[in-house]
């Protein structure tokens, strides 16, 4: 199988259905934007603080990947099948978070993204989750969208900002107040 079809070398692709769209479309930086966020979860699995965590995050990876095809898929196409995202998926990550709240000191400030590495490329993730999360609300006002996938993205950057609070603990990582100027 080939890689490249030579279809999209006028600036258009597909979804799935076969309607052609811009590659500017706002669908497209939706869904393109999610495959950066998988990418990035797939950069926090990589870190050795995360193996504990490699099953979860592998969880996630999939639910990102399902994301985007419903983001890929026609508004009303019936005929394409494509996996469901339901609200156990986000009880999954609201459960998570309850035990790493369980385990980290009360938080009583702003923190500055960083600290360590690991922690540093868990606030990109995070990031890149609100992005995803915006494009997707912005899609939603011109064509509806799943409500669970808005929701999956809102408890998803909860979930990172935690991670990373529960990876510079476990990494004895500083966690730097941010001491606005006054």
């Amino acid at each position: 199988m080939k890689i490249y079809t030579k279809t999209g070398d006028e600036g258009t692709t597909s979804l799935f259905g076969g309607k052609r769209v811009s590659k500017a479309d706002l669908r497209i930086d939706a869904y393109g934007t999610i495959d950066e966020l998988n990418s990035w979860i797939g950069v926090m699995r990589d870190q050795p603080v995360n193996q504990s965590r490699l099953e979860l995050l592998a969880e996630i990876q999939d639910r990102l990947f399902t994301i985007g095809s419903i983001l890929a898929t026609e508004p009303d196409n019936k005929k394409v099948k494509i996996p469901a995202l339901v609200e156990t998926d986000i009880e999954l990550l609201e459960k998570q978070m309850d035990v790493m709240d369980a385990q980290l000191p009360a938080m009583r400030h702003f923190v500055l993204p960083g600290g360590h590495s690991s922690v540093s490329f868990g606030h990109v993730a995070r990031t890149v989750c609100r992005r995803a999360e915006r494009l997707v609300i912005a899609l939603n006002q011109i064509e509806k969208v799943d409500p669970l996938v808005i929701k999956y993205l809102n408890r998803l950057s909860d979930f990172l900002f935690m991670l990373c609070r529960s990876m510079a603990f476990e990494l004895k990582a500083p966690e730097t107040p941010w001491q606005p100027r006054m």
